[in-house]
């Protein structure tokens, strides 16, 4: 066990190191079996094709991505005050509470958000900015159901505005910023997120803690 423990690290690192030059497409499973110092029927012996090693690397990104959508699931099983309550703030704190996550599987999200063109997870982050943009329209409903006269938002406006929250997050890893500082980088991006979606929607900005706070 402890050699094949040994074998399949060498596969992981080799494959880490050339999947980050090339991406994923390019990247060669002949150059990655060379540099782990294994034989291709090894290789075979834990994966069946590049494919899947890259899968199994990346698997962390799988949990983030079913975590992110129970909190969406949680937030619309709040009553409709205390939705308004916590404007983008469901989103913004569930990333505070992931951000040790983030970091300690950093190299999964770097490979998935930089190098995997060609895998399943190159929709990655086009599907969070999916998820938060329909719970975006949930919430006007609920909004206008309470007699709020939520303005119409440009589609295009909308989707920029999301996407550039789950960017300014991911660039805590892409870019290697220290993790000690990075908990205090997503409040204030949520203190700037939270402001301006209360300024497009025309309600109240209120700061505190929410119902989602340290869980």
């Amino acid at each position: 066990m402890p050699d094949e423990q040994n074998t399949l690290q060498k596969i992981h690192t080799a494959a880490i190191a050339e999947f980050r030059e090339n991406g994923f497409q390019k990247a060669s499973l002949r150059n990655i079996v060379k540099s782990a110092g294994v034989t291709t029927g090894a290789f075979y012996g834990y994966y069946d094709s590049k494919e899947q090693l890259f899968c199994a690397i990346a698997a962390p990104v799988d949990l983030f991505m079913e975590e992110y959508k129970k909190v969406q699931n949680s937030f619309v099983q709040l009553s409709p005050e205390e939705q308004t309550r916590n404007l983008g703030v469901v989103s913004s704190n569930w990333m505070l509470n992931m951000t040790d996550y983030l970091y300690d599987n950093k190299t999964a999200f770097q490979l998935v958000l930089t190098c995997s063109e060609g895998t399943r997870y190159a929709t990655f982050l086009d599907e969070l900015v999916r998820i938060e943009v329909n719970a975006t329209h949930a919430f006007y409903k609920i909004l206008r159901s309470q007699g709020i006269n939520v303005p119409e938002i440009d589609p295009d406006l909308e989707h920029m505005l999301v996407s550039g929250m789950f960017a300014s997050y991911f660039e805590l890893i892409i870019h290697e910023l220290p993790r000690d500082k990075a908990k205090n980088y997503v409040h204030q991006m949520y203190r700037f997120q939270s402001a301006g979606w209360s300024e497009l929607m025309g309600i109240p900005h209120v700061e505190g803690e929410t119902v989602f706070d340290n869980k």
